[in-house]
């Protein structure tokens, strides 16, 4: 197989042969459609020390090739979108319908999929290890699908559509006439302006230095689009709303700073949502503030979804046209390309780059 692997801090992928593991009982093979490329492939290139070989990418559409024999989930010709969190359905938190927090995610994460030619094993970001040809995951991480829709829209539904459209209607429950801002406006940001459009939110802000980004938004739903570089941008959305700021506050981009800026913008009573993961970071709450304004902060993983009821959901919206995602796909690369694609969205020229299947 081909893959694309994360070898040292700050370097480019190394596009690689490398040789798949034995699959175990419970293993999937799957032929990768197409991958989403995510800011969150970019964080471990930026972050993570070397000496650690991982398959990166983990926003995937596929076909499945091959099933172990404990599988029962999928079956070979089926099509899937691998989760970014695998869903046992047994342990604590799936029983208790959180499957996004499912206990099953470190172990399936760690797991070694590939060797390389030098001997080294290499695992797969998310347990996923998109960036490939082929990719062996657990059964706990297929959801199979039944929908016409390509594969490059099937392929965001596994991280970035889900993890901001939920991050609206499941973390916030954002509901009709809300006021809402959004601070980053790639493809996880305009999946939250997308899910906050669908709930019925009145007011939908945008906010990103990038001109490209904020305009686009404003094609998937925002009714106002802010340049943070003008003047500062608690202010500008203060100005949108009388004075108060806005019911619900997202920060999508993971920067202390700016998850701070989504916290004063969030008027007294309302809810402030931490999308973006900000790495090791510290966010000092003031808590004088917190508690004579009646405030909530909430982090979101993964859009709060439940996915074997969520893909659905969000298929059913995209094929009745209650939600584009077509448009959210600026351009298709391919897996040799993939470092140009991390490139491209580094740079603000995409809202989301996919690599697809040649």
């Amino acid at each position: 197989m081909r893959a694309a692997i994360f070898v040292e801090r700050g370097r480019d992928l190394s596009l690689e042969d490398v040789t798949a593991l034995t699959p175990g009982p419970r293993d999937v093979i799957v032929k990768v459609l197409a991958s989403g490329v995510c800011h969150s492939d970019q964080a471990v290139i930026d972050r993570m020390p070397g000496g650690k070989p991982m398959i990166l990418g983990h926003e995937a559409c596929g076909v499945v090739d091959w099933v172990g024999a404990e599988v029962a989930r999928v079956r070979p010709g089926q099509r899937v979108i691998v989760a970014l969190t695998p869903v046992c359905g047994k342990c604590w938190f799936c029983l208790r319908q959180e499957t996004h927090l499912c206990e099953m995610g470190a172990e399936v994460f760690a797991r070694p999929r590939a060797e390389r030619g030098d001997g080294s094993v290499a695992n797969a970001m998310s347990g996923v290890g998109s960036f490939a040809d082929v990719m062996t995951v657990d059964e706990a991480s297929c959801i199979p699908v039944d929908t016409e829709l390509p594969p490059d829209q099937l392929a965001l539904i596994g991280c970035g559509f889900t993890t901001g459209f939920g991050a609206a209607i499941n973390t916030a429950n954002v509901g009709p006439g809300a006021t809402v801002a959004v601070i980053g406006c790639g493809g996880v940001g305009t999946s939250t302006i997308q899910g906050a459009r669908v709930a019925g939110a009145s007011r939908i802000i945008a906010i990103d230095p990038v001109p490209m980004k904020r305009q686009s938004a404003m094609r998937f739903g925002a009714t106002d689009e802010l340049d943070p570089s003008v003047e500062d941008p608690v202010e500008q959305v203060k100005a949108l709303t009388g004075g108060r700021g806005v019911d619900f506050a997202f920060e999508v981009v993971g920067a202390e700073q700016l998850q701070m800026q989504a916290l004063q913008m969030t008027r007294r009573g309302g809810t402030t949502v931490f999308v973006g993961i900000a790495g090791a970071g510290k966010f000092v709450l003031p808590t004088f503030q917190m508690a004579m304004e009646d405030r909530t902060v909430k982090g979101s993983y993964y859009g709060s979804a439940r996915v074997t009821r969520d893909y659905p959901r969000f298929i059913e919206l995209v094929e009745t046209g209650r939600v584009d995602l077509g448009g959210m796909v600026t351009k298709h690369f391919s897996l040799e390309e993939v470092n140009t694609a991390l490139g491209a969205m580094r740079d603000g020229e995409v809202v989301r780059g996919v690599l697809m299947d040649s």
